[in-house]
């Protein structure tokens, strides 16, 4: 954090508020984040072949995070409720030697957008996370051992501080 930055969530007595929006102006904001879920590469396989035994996993971590970012407000306490114009989740097959780690999963990408007074990140993260957590709901009776990873906030753009990309 910046020396001349300070925490919004946080009154001056140190009491946690949700922040006062009403005297900004509406603008467009998108907001892009990602997570990766790494697994065996037989779970991956099974994934991939349409073999999981609860079905179409990649089907369902998609719209678990499209509707997990609807929900965002409802989950995360200061979050102001958004009327959501985009939520797209991707969710694509990681197979061996396509990450530097080795590692083999599924790397989810989110895009959410909103028309109004606040950003949109917490929604992009949210899908990212709801999207893994979904993968692994879906399979964890054959790898346990599953393991979210890189749960981050790529790309934000809109309102007051305009465009932020990761590094």
């Amino acid at each position: 954090m910046m020396a001349d930055q300070k925490l919004t969530h946080i009154d001056e007595k140190g009491d946690v508020r949700m922040v006062d929006v009403s005297e900004k102006d509406d603008t467009k904001r998108v907001a892009v984040a990602e997570g990766f879920i790494a697994m065996h590469a037989e779970t991956l396989e099974m994934i991939t072949s349409g073999s999981a035994a609860k079905g179409d996993v990649l089907a369902c971590a998609r719209v678990a995070g499209v509707m997990a970012a609807k929900k965002t407000s409802e989950l995360i306490p200061m979050c102001h409720p958004l009327m959501i114009t985009k939520a797209k989740v991707e969710c694509l097959p990681v197979g061996p030697g396509e990450r530097e780690d080795g590692r083999v999963g599924i790397h989810v990408t989110t895009t959410c957008g909103v028309t109004g007074k606040t950003g949109i990140e917490m929604e992009a993260l949210t899908a990212a996370s709801v999207a893994c957590l979904t993968v692994y709901d879906m399979c964890k009776a054959v790898d346990r051992g599953m393991e979210i990873m890189d749960v981050r906030l790529l790309k934000k753009d809109g309102g007051k501080t305009g465009l932020w990309l990761r590094g």
